[in-house]
């Protein structure tokens, strides 16, 4: 652990973490200040007694929040600077920021950051950003605009720190520019769909400033459930409220103008813990006479309506989209798009581009649905082979050239799922988890073995496994784990990756590329099969899945339940980590 002070080194600061959870946006900022040469340790906040104890043990110069539920100790904030990354405009106070500016409607929003203070999102102002609110759910929004602008905004406050000459903007709601207020923590009675009164696009928007959190919740078949996950629907009608289709995980509700498609649900129990499930598992017993319409993955023209899966052509290219909720994978879905790349395979292009989706590439095999199977390790097997499945298949097509452009983030299994592709392309701004060690020690399959070290030296691939720390798109790049970034908005990331894709098809020596991509998986079939690798990854997955440590199991029944943290891991309380060594 560096021993710099900024005193010593002005430009580089002891930056300590104090978040609720390790997610997407903490993820970000980890990455790009480590990138800036920071020294960045994290503690997860527990309690004040932790706390405290995490500043006394790392010393920092800095505390940056990026995801917080509680107030930082007075002890602390009177101490030292503390960011606050509020997901918010300059004014805007409380916990249910996202939330109002989605119900509210409104046009732009953006992200503050403040010093804490004795009041909560009160304190003086070191940066803002705004950004235009798209239509889209929460959890999206956050992903992109919100850790976009949270990322700006914290750079731009740290430059700002480090001067020694700034003073932060008291908040002054007599001020012009103030437009934010203080609101009331959203209560389910805000959030309450009237299927009688609201429109689809109310019913949607409603869901979406509940997604990932906490859900709307309604009552469907004489029971409580949160509702995620909503699409809008073009073509169905039926009487409000009542469920008039499903289609593969999604269940369709009519609206007084239309339908809606509700993917996610979870029970509401007062006894016993639930989570997150795709409806339709949910609501089995329930859904025998609902008809089930499918989507044609290759259809051209469905109008608005729920696909996780579909393949659109132009010219010679291919494009495959599989859109999956929080990136995960079941052993159906996996099936399912195992089928519809081999179908696209049949078509006449030259290049197959797989695209994931906007919010996430994918995250690997569904924990979810694995935790509420009768057997999760029974499952856990399906679901792996179901991946592995895939992932041989796209590594042994041969017709074609393959390209994975990654629009979102990506962990686990998913990262390895993008490596079974010829050329790799992400988003700057994306994040990749490519370790497993974090769910219980899993071991990992999806022919990571075979597929890591193609790229990335050995003594990489060893630190990528085993540092179960976060990778950005430049250090990524660096080590060949991808060939390339762009610093891109969403929209002109696909147009880039369009231009790509049809360069490439159009290359005069197409052919011969071709050719060189099966002499090299003849060689290295010669050199050591396919069946190989994944005997050898199955074999420690058989371990955890039905072995004598449980710790893969513990592990996911925490994940899924979103269980409190009881302790930071050492590999992100660094501070820690040296103080368990010196002591030993």
């Amino acid at each position: 652990m560096s021993n710099y002070r900024a005193s010593a080194n002005p430009y580089k600061l002891k930056i300590l973490f104090l978040t609720h959870s390790f997610n997407c946006l903490t993820q970000r900022l980890f990455v790009e200040l480590t990138q800036l040469g920071h020294d960045i340790s994290i503690e997860f906040d527990i309690s004040d007694a932790v706390t405290c104890e995490a500043v006394e043990l790392f010393q920092p110069d800095l505390i940056i929040a990026p995801f917080l539920k509680r107030a930082i100790p007075e002890k602390i904030w009177r101490k030292l600077t503390c960011f606050i990354a509020h997901p918010g405009i300059v004014g805007d106070r409380g916990p249910s920021a996202l939330d109002w500016a989605i119900m509210q409607n409104q046009s732009e929003w953006g992200v503050t950051v403040l010093q804490a203070n004795a009041e909560m999102d009160a304190g003086n102002i070191w940066a803002t950003e705004l950004f235009p609110l798209r239509y889209a759910s929460k959890s999206s929004l956050y992903r992109h605009e919100v850790v976009e602008a949270a990322t700006g905004a914290v750079l731009t406050a740290i430059k700002r720190f480090l001067s020694g000459s700034y003073r932060p903007t008291p908040l002054d709601y007599s001020h012009s520019d103030v437009r934010g207020r203080l609101h009331s923590p959203m209560r389910q009675i805000d959030r309450s769909i009237d299927w009688r009164q609201d429109n689809t696009r109310i019913v949607i928007r409603k869901i979406h400033a509940a997604d990932g959190f906490p859900g709307v919740l309604d009552t469907l078949f004489g029971e409580s459930y949160y509702l995620f996950d909503a699409y809008h629907e073009e073509k169905l009608t039926g009487e409000p409220g009542t469920i008039i289709a499903k289609r593969n995980n999604a269940i369709c509700r009519a609206t007084i103008d239309g339908a809606v498609w509700i993917g996610h649900l979870k029970h509401k129990n007062d006894t016993e813990q639930t989570f997150k499930l795709a409806a339709t598992m949910v609501l089995k017993n329930h859904l025998d006479d609902v008809p089930e319409i499918p989507s044609d993955p290759f259809a051209v023209k469905l109008g608005e309506t729920y696909r996780d899966i579909w393949f659109e052509q132009k010219n010679d290219v291919g494009y495959l989209h599989f859109v999956f909720y929080n990136g995960a994978m079941d052993t159906t879905q996996c099936e399912r798009l195992r089928d519809a790349y081999l179908a696209a395979t049949e078509r006449k292009v030259r290049v197959i581009v797989l695209m994931g989706g906007s919010d996430f590439w994918c995250n690997g095999i569904h924990l979810n649905h694995i935790e509420n199977a009768t057997s999760p390790a029974d499952e856990s097997w399906r679901n792996i082979n179901a991946m592995n499945n895939l992932v041989q298949t796209i590594i042994t097509s041969n017709r074609q050239l393959t390209i994975a452009a990654l629009q979102g983030n990506a962990g686990a299994g998913g990262v390895f799922l993008s490596l079974a592709a010829d050329y790799i392309y992400t988003r700057a701004s994306i994040i990749l988890n490519p370790h497993y060690k974090s769910m219980g020690n899993l071991y990992g399959s999806e022919y990571w073995t075979y597929l890591l070290p193609r790229r990335v030296s050995s003594s990489n691939a060893k630190l990528l496994i085993q540092n179960r720390l976060p990778v950005g798109t430049m250090e990524a790049r660096n080590i060949g784990l991808i060939d390339d970034y762009f610093n891109l908005n969403p929209e002109d990331f696909r147009k880039k990756i369009r231009s790509i894709a049809e360069t490439l098809a159009a290359r005069p020596d197409f052919p011969s590329l071709l050719q060189q991509k099966i002499h090299q998986r003849q060689s290295d079939e010669q050199q050591k099969p396919l069946q190989s690798y994944r005997d050898h990854e199955l074999k420690h997955m058989q371990l955890n899945f039905y072995g004598f440590d449980p710790s893969y199991h513990v592990a996911r029944y925490h994940f899924v339940h979103k269980s409190p943290h009881a302790w930071t891991p050492r590999y992100l309380a660094q501070h820690r980590r040296f103080f368990t060594n010196h002591n030993q």
